[in-house]
């Protein structure tokens, strides 16, 4: 299955993604990416997740945020 790393159940995490089986949010994930942090230093902060579970977090990411629009006057500026 192609999200079986990704979890959404309202009892974990107030129903945010998360990387199954943990409280890893998905959106953690993405921050430290964001900030420049590699991936080894991702799994040295949540050591229970795998490149795997990071790469499952991009494309889980990368394939949800096609379903929003964002009108460009509500973008921060």
């Amino acid at each position: 299955m192609k999200y079986d790393r990704i979890e959404i159940n309202p009892n974990i995490c107030h129903g945010k993604p998360v990387i199954k089986g943990t409280r890893v949010l998905i959106s953690n994930i993405l921050a430290d990416l964001a900030v420049g942090c590699s991936y080894e230093e991702i799994i040295q902060n949540y050591p229970n997740i795998t490149a795997d579970d990071i790469k499952a977090a991009l494309v889980f990411s990368s394939e949800i945020t096609q379903f929003e629009t964002f009108p460009i006057e509500s973008l921060p500026v």
